[in-house]
């Protein structure tokens, strides 16, 4: 049987028989290799450790560097924008002082234009006595109602202007004639005709 012979034998005869000189050598020198790749990546590990902090403070520098800048930009945007607003209020003072004076002047002026329409309330329609007697002089239609009031005729118009009817006082008859005036009948007719009623 197979465990009939010395296992001690056995196993020097099983190591006998394996050639493992070569295996050694070969994982000596992956052990080796290991050794000098940990030893790289552990340098490039303090190198990308160097740079990052490198770099960190670099960032921190270039940050302080833009909260200044921009502080700075801040305070230029703030003085223009309070120079700007500045601008504007001594803008809206001077409109608003040039309101004031032109409220004024029209204040005065309505109060000048006030004082015309009273004066011209106080007239009347027809105006003060100087007016009166400047349209009297030119206008012939008025000349010619004044002779007639003169005479004792009232010539009463109608809706449309035209003088149809006339209204004649006899003072010393005490009688009142009304004349309804037709086109139709010519002007010596009704001079002819007032001239009788007024003797």
């Amino acid at each position: 049987m197979l465990f009939d012979e010395d296992p001690a034998m056995l196993v020097q005869s099983t190591m006998a028989n394996f050639h493992i000189d070569t295996d050694k050598i070969a994982i000596g020198r992956i052990n080796e290799s290991l050794l000098t790749l940990q030893q790289a990546r552990e340098l490039r590990i303090r190198e990308a450790d160097g740079a990052l902090k490198k770099l960190s403070r670099s960032l921190a520098t270039m940050s302080q560097q833009h909260n200044e800048t921009v502080a700075s930009q801040y305070g230029i945007d703030h003085a223009s924008n309070i120079v700007e607003l500045d601008t504007q209020k001594f803008r809206i003072a001077k409109a608003a002082s040039d309101l004031e004076i032109e409220g004024e002047r029209l204040e005065q002026e309505m109060e000048g234009l006030k004082g015309q329409l009273h004066e011209l309330d106080v007239q009347g329609v027809e105006g003060d006595e100087m007016a009166r007697a400047r349209r009297e002089v030119d206008d012939p239609t008025i000349l010619k109602l004044k002779v007639y009031r003169g005479l004792g005729i009232d010539v009463e118009a109608d809706n449309a202007g035209s003088y149809n009817k006339a209204v004649i006082r006899n003072t010393q008859k005490g009688d009142v004639n009304v004349v309804n005036i037709d086109p139709k009948m010519s002007r010596f007719f009704y001079s002819n005709y007032f001239w009788q009623s007024m003797k």
